[in-house]
């Protein structure tokens, strides 16, 4: 499956212009078509976050499953008796009959899925952030731009009501002109040791696959199925993890994209474990007559304290806090609540205007269907997740950057550049 000849072959054909595949739904998608009619879809990892996925377009055709370890295929293969099952994506997207494709392995393999899937026809829904490295990440939000693709990225506390409620209030000025952000979350990642003298990989898990670009490393447990989180080689700790879950009310009301400058704090910083404690300084440009805004990103023992009393940060172990020039609003997932209390206690909220979601996962297979637009695409999500990246470049250079967003630079910082630009090993690109 991973010879060269099959590798190259791959490529060339991902090298092509999108339209390669013109599968029945894409066209009909381009034409207009039902809501009611059935995609064919394929999804890349199965089980974690690609278990809630694939239970998410359950109810369309499940016409291919790929999963670098046979368990997991088998298991959710007797679930979908008519799907193929593949252990290397890349021999999936051969398959003729694929609509769109479903990405949920680990943020290192994100970008050579996607920009595989988009490449070769097909619409994509990619787990959060949108890949490893920023420079990832812009190839795949270009490459969804030039196919035209319909995408999504799993970002499914942004199809939640109580972040279209906030977005309202912040938009109808209810709090002011916002120039102040804090976003703190309290998961922990970076607290992993590895396993001294590793066993050799389960006989069921191909793990050269399940490395696919990145430079060989030699099997750890920690690593897989579900700890990769833990390690710069493969993903980016709490940051980016949740960045694109609580900071994603604050790009979406405020209107953010690419932030100016990024300055981090936190302990010594290891080359291979990600950090328990980082507190990260964003500031975004004036947009339009909305003012600059000031972002600042706690994890661990960092918290936005003197913003709010003790007793309330207590109360809300993760949450972003709005802070206008009339007042401030503090949210998490489900709630919100205007500060203080009394100012706003006959305060009438605005009428909403930002529909309901239909599901995060149907609001994309809608899309496909019938030629619309998810809340979620690419061109939102790429900003939103190189953001998110942009925090750990900073902690690992050890430097306040001065972002350059058009060329992909650190302006006056070159050893940023390790850490923003991807490498890949021998046969892989994108």
């Amino acid at each position: 499956m991973n010879t060269p000849i099959r590798r190259r072959a791959f490529l060339q054909k991902s090298a092509l212009a999108a339209g390669l595949v013109a599968a029945p739904a894409i066209l009909r998608a381009q034409q207009g078509g039902s809501p009611n009619s059935k995609l064919n879809i394929a999804c890349i990892g199965v089980t974690g976050r690609g278990a809630g996925n694939v239970d998410g377009v359950k109810n369309e055709n499940i016409v291919a499953i790929c999963d670098v370890d046979e368990l997991n295929l088998k298991k959710v293969g007797e679930r979908f008796p008519a799907a193929k099952r593949y252990r290397d994506f890349r021999q999936m997207l051969e398959q003729k009959d694929i609509d769109a494709v479903v990405v949920s392995t680990p943020d290192h393999t994100h970008a050579v899925c996607v920009v595989g899937a988009l490449r070769s026809g097909r619409h994509v829904y990619c787990e959060k952030p949108l890949a490893r490295t920023v420079s990832e990440v812009r190839i795949i939000t270009d490459t969804a731009r030039d196919t035209k693709r319909i995408t999504q990225m799993g970002n499914q506390i942004h199809a939640g009501a109580n972040y279209r409620r906030v977005v309202e209030l912040v938009q109808a000025g209810a709090i002011g002109n916002v120039s102040e952000v804090h976003v703190w979350a309290s998961a922990i990642y970076g607290n992993k040791t590895l396993t001294p003298n590793p066993p050799n990989p389960p006989a069921t898990l191909d793990y050269d696959q399940w490395l696919g670009p990145i430079q060989y490393r030699p099997y750890q447990p920690e690593y897989v199925p579900f700890h990769w989180r833990h390690f710069w080689a493969f993903g980016g700790g709490t940051l980016a993890d949740f960045w694109c879950h609580f900071s994603d009310v604050a790009h979406w009301a405020l209107d953010l994209k690419y932030p100016s400058t990024i300055e981090a704090e936190g302990p010594k910083v290891d080359p291979e474990i990600v950090p328990i404690d980082l507190k990260v300084h964003y500031t975004y440009p004036a947009r339009g007559e909305k003012p600059p805004v000031s972002l600042t990103w706690y994890q661990g023992k960092y918290r936005p304290v003197g913003k709010l009393a003790p007793e309330v940060l207590d109360k809300w172990r993760s949450g972003v806090l709005f802070i206008g020039d009339k007042g401030m609003l503090l949210v998490d997932y489900g709630r919100r609540v205007l500060l203080p209390e009394d100012k706003f206690a006959a305060f009438t909220p605005p009428k909403p205007t930002i529909p309901d979601s239909i599901g995060h996962h149907e609001e994309w297979l809608r899309a496909i269907k019938t030629g619309g637009r998810s809340t979620c695409d690419f061109s939102y999500a790429g900003p939103l997740s190189e953001a998110a990246l942009l925090g750990n470049v900073a902690f690992r250079a050890g430097k306040k950057l001065v972002w350059d967003a058009a060329n992909l630079k650190a302006i006056g910082c070159p050893e940023a550049d390790q850490f923003i630009q991807h490498k890949y090993r021998e046969g892989w690109k994108i």
